[in-house]
């Protein structure tokens, strides 16, 4: 037994990814804990809260609606990336791997956004 939105690869990465901000943020400066760290949890969990929230009793526009803030709060992590690499929080390589990351998600998800019409 499972809900439907378990079984979906973006959800799964999407699950991972706030893990992987939320150990990130716990190497940010103790200043960040009410700013920059808690943004950047609360943008990753959002990518797999909206995914689930539009699988569950909806039609495919608002689904596919859901599916667009998931994509927004994606692009919202890569701008606390951004912040967190000028800030030296992280290095160039931990960067580059989370950016990625984010960008083959984002395809991912429009993709499968663009199946829901």
């Amino acid at each position: 037994m499972s809900f439907k939105f378990e079984n979906l690869i973006i959800w799964q990465k999407s699950m991972d990814l706030g893990e992987e901000m939320n150990l990130l943020t716990n190497n940010f400066p103790q200043k960040e804990v009410y700013n920059l760290s808690s943004q950047l949890r609360r943008a990753s969990d959002s990518v797999a809260l909206n995914i689930s929230e539009g699988a569950i009793l909806q039609s495919n526009a608002e689904y596919r609606k859901f599916l667009g803030y998931s994509i927004r709060s994606l692009a919202e992590v890569v701008t606390c990336l951004h912040k967190a690499i000028r800030r030296e929080y992280l290095s160039k390589e931990e960067f580059q791997k989370y950016y990625s990351e984010c960008y083959h998600l984002m395809n991912m998800t429009i993709a499968y956004r663009n199946k829901l019409k």
